[in-house]
């Protein structure tokens, strides 16, 4: 919907560095713009209309103009909200749903957040008391960024529009590479600039008086009920249908993007938008056009697709890394970039099928294959000092199969990806950068809170808290508004989440299929063989693209530079890009990290 930002104290010429730093994120909504300030506050708003074209425009304001809004998301209650607070006497000037904010905050105070449906950052500035509101929503769909220096507070959509500020000192946070190196995204809660902060999924934060104060007010709870099996997929279908349709709600052309998985497929089945979008190589295994096409055929719906060049790729991967904020290896981050350029001609908002996975159990490292269910047979007595023993091993055959076997999730599972192990990064790297929280106390806070949960429980929960807010999520919001599109997340819905949090480990991965419940749920709306078929997840041939000789070069002279060398031990890295390029083995992920992070910190600090 848009981008925001501004800061908290005094600052010379305010108006002139508000509209500047407004301008760092005018990708993000280029149809018009609005400010605040007074003598303590700055709020600055970039709109891309969905919502009451005409009076939709922020900051919005209370009716004594004593509470100011800026606010990026979309509330998909907002008309029950409104209808219970025009009943409370609250007089509304515009339809769209930003205004609930403002009257529920004047209403509910802080917790106004737990009344809300929907995807949101926002910031209200409570000009009597001095003091600003600020919160995300329950699964940091949204990004929110702020930082404290000089006496000012900082906050916004995107990190890169504090860098106008005068009081903004841009630094490089040591900390940030190592955790970077095995997660492959920017894990931890300070980012890759020095002091600046992602407000957490989930929270909201006060500030006042020179005071932060953050606060969780939700978390994800797996509480399983025995219900028949039949019951609870149509309760599954129910809602994720009544979620669409929320998610549609818009004044401008939605569309879908479709891949060859169930999840974005289910989406656009049930949405049947005018157009589907969809992205993928030249080569078949590295695609999804042609089952995308199929469906959309089947549907009676229009794709639109694309063939990606990997010149082209290589080209913008600068503006892809700069549209990050921070350094991201996720190699699907590529093609999403291009599948947003691609529906932006057409649409303005579009659904995805982001958040089943980890809702409903559909990662294959959820499972459990035959080999290791009969090994679990074996007395943890056995197992468990096997695990441990393995964890020791250099990389040989068998060892993560020990390992998985013997030890619970807390002592092997990151996450979805995993490009080097923590030693191997820090034997990489030069002194300054060794020095960081290692991954053991990076997990451990999450799964102490889930202790007493089954292995898949932990494992979706560790998975909801990471990977879904600072790998998919980031990059879904960082790639669409990059082209000023809003892109929509239906499973990652309020109403489908208590539903998913019902369903016994049995329904979500069993000996049939993962998210095997979701799947037949996904089946009263798709063909079988849609339902049924397995994830690609844009795939990306950065393997085969290493091991040409011109891309070989490009990568080579980021690895060979002066700049490498303040990071890196450029023997051991100028090692595994040629041991891949020679074809000895497979590096491409851990080359492709590397070299991401290189033209990220070219791109900010060179």
């Amino acid at each position: 919907m848009c981008g925001f930002t501004g800061f908290i104290g005094e600052t010379k010429n305010s108006s002139t560095v508000l509209e500047e730093m407004m301008n760092q994120i005018i990708h993000r909504g280029p149809d018009s713009a609005g400010i605040f300030t007074d003598n303590k506050a700055a709020l600055g708003f970039r709109r891309l209309s969905i919502i009451d074209l005409e009076a939709g425009s922020q900051p919005l304001y209370n009716e004594d103009e004593s509470c100011v809004l800026i606010f990026n998301g979309e509330i998909y209650n907002f008309m029950q909200l409104r209808e219970e607070l025009i009943l409370k006497g609250h007089v509304f000037a515009t339809h769209t749903d930003s205004e609930v904010l403002i009257h529920g905050y004047e209403e509910y105070g802080e917790k106004l957040v737990e009344r809300l449906r929907g995807m949101f950052a926002f910031v209200i500035w409570d000009r009597k008391n001095e003091k600003l509101f600020a919160a995300r929503d329950m699964f940091g769909i949204k990004p929110f960024y702020y930082t404290h220096m000089n006496g000012t507070l900082l906050f916004g959509s995107e990190i890169k529009s504090f860098l106008p500020h005068p009081h903004f000192i841009k630094e490089l946070n040591e900390k940030a590479l190592k955790p970077y190196l095995t997660f492959q995204f920017p894990v931890l809660n300070e980012t890759f600039f020095k002091g600046v902060f992602k407000l957490p999924a989930a929270h909201y934060m006060t500030y006042q008086n020179g005071n932060i104060d953050l606060h969780q007010y939700w978390t994800p709870e797996f509480q399983p009920t025995e219900q028949p099996l039949d019951e609870i997929v149509t309760e599954i279908d129910q809602v994720v249908r009544e979620s669409i349709r929320a998610h549609q709600i818009s004044d401008v052309k939605v569309g879908s993007f479709l891949s060859s998985g169930v999840d974005s497929s289910y989406v656009a089945s049930v949405l049947k938008p005018n157009k589907t979008f969809t992205v993928g190589f030249s080569d078949k295994n590295f695609s999804e056009i042609d089952n995308a096409r199929t469906l959309s055929e089947e549907l009676g719906i229009e794709n639109v697709n694309q063939i990606l060049d990997p010149d082209r790729c290589f080209d913008k991967l600068e503006d892809i890394q700069y549209m990050m904020d921070e350094p991201h290896s996720n190699p699907s981050i590529v093609p999403l970039y291009f599948l947003a350029e691609l529906a932006r001609r057409d649409v303005t908002v579009v659904l995805s099928g982001e958040g089943a996975d980890e809702l409903f159990g559909g990662y294959a490292e959820y499972d459990t294959t035959a080999a290791m269910k009969k090994y679990k047979k074996l007395p943890k007595l056995i197992r468990q000092p096997l695990g441990v023993i393995a964890k020791r091993l250099p990389e040989v055959r068998g060892k993560n199969f020990l390992i998985k076997g013997g030890l619970s999730p807390e002592n092997w599972f990151i996450g979805q990806a995993k490009i080097f192990e923590e030693k191997e990064a820090s034997n990489l790297l030069t002194n300054v950068y060794k020095s960081s929280p290692t991954v053991r106390e990076i997990v451990k806070p999450v799964y102490d809170r889930v202790k007493q949960e089954d292995d898949v429980t932990k494992m979706q929960y560790l998975d909801l808290h990471l990977w879904l807010v600072d790998d998919i999520l980031l990059k879904a919001d960082k790639m669409s508004m990059a082209h000023s599109i809003e892109l929509r997340v239906p499973f990652l819905d309020r109403e489908v989440m208590k539903t998913a949090a019902k369903l016994p480990v049995k329904y979500r991965i069993n000996g049939i299929d993962t998210k095997y419940a979701f799947r037949l749920a996904a089946g009263k709306a798709l063909p079988k063989e849609s339902a049924n078929r397995k994830k690609i997840g844009f795939p990306v041939p950065i393997r085969h693209w290493i091991k040409e000789e011109k891309y070989y070069e490009k990568i080579k002279s980021y690895f060979e530079s002066a700049q490498a060398a303040q990071f890196f031990n450029q023997k051991d890295i100028m090692a595994l890009l040629n041991d891949h390029y020679q074809g000895k083995t497979n590096n491409a992920r851990k080359v492709w990290t590397i070299f991401m992070f290189l033209i990220w910190h070219k791109k900010y600090f060179n």
